[in-house]
């Protein structure tokens, strides 16, 4: 028993250095990525960085594409669950709430992982193989959902500002129009437009911020921001208080 219970504390101290190191490797990843850039991610790089041999640093990634993809999965996941925690903790009865929360969270996700925010929607690493399907589709999924959940919840309020709308299914992607259907039955093809839209809007203020574009222009982006989303609001007739 006492051998028994030796290899079993053998294995989950290895078991606990190998995520240690892993979690560095991804840390060290990002910090090279901030420095010098998507291109700075490499093994060699990483692996001298810590103090590993080349070859040490394969057995926990077989190439760096593969620690690419983690590192996109690691963070998109992130920012789903934050976006969607801010949607569900807002009240269901108040639509401005609810995309002002939304809206706030991916943000706050963006300034506090800007190498992240690159990876997922900024400069492509050179030469990466982006797998079949994407890196994260389960997150990317999430976060499409997320942003056609805000033009769901201001449709009932915006849909007369659309009625000289001339978008059809066939001017989206095949992709994108099956998981709206399937997510949300019945919500029409503007509204559908109306989410990208909405995502050019709050996308479009956080690059800038995330890129450091507004540094020399405003000592308060985010009291810019909170009106880009106060005005978002305002122009899809949702009342800001309901």
């Amino acid at each position: 028993m006492a051998g028994t219970a030796s290899r079993a504390g053998s294995t989950g101290r290895r078991e606990r250095l190998r995520a240690e190191t892993t979690a560095e490797i991804k840390d060290v990843a990002l910090e090279l990525m901030a420095s010098g850039g998507p291109e700075a991610i490499t093994l060699r790089a990483i692996a001298r960085e810590m103090g590993m041999t080349a070859n040490a640093i394969y057995g926990y990634f077989a190439t760096r594409d593969d620690l690419v993809t983690v590192l996109i999965g690691d963070v998109y996941t992130e920012l789903a669950d934050a976006v969607d925690t801010a949607w569900e903790s807002a009240s269901a009865e108040s639509p401005a709430t609810r995309i002002q929360g939304w809206a706030g969270a991916f943000r706050n996700w963006a300034l506090a992982n800007p190498e992240g925010f690159r990876l997922v929607y900024g400069d492509p690493v050179p030469g990466y193989d982006t797998p079949h399907g994407g890196a994260a589709p389960e997150a990317a999924h999430r976060v499409c959902a997320g942003l056609t959940a805000l033009a769901a919840a201001a449709w009932p309020y915006a849909e007369h500002l659309h009625e000289s709308s001339e978008f059809a299914w066939s001017d989206f992607d095949a992709g994108l129009v099956d998981k709206v259907r399937a997510d949300f039955p019945g919500l029409p093809p503007a509204a559908v437009a109306l989410a990208l839209r909405i995502w050019g809007r709050l996308h479009g203020l956080v690059s800038l911020e995330v890129y450091g574009h507004l540094r020399t222009q405003t000592t308060r982006p985010d009291k810019l921001f909170r009106e880009e989303v106060t005005q978002l609001v305002r122009s899809l007739d949702i009342p800001l208080r309901s």
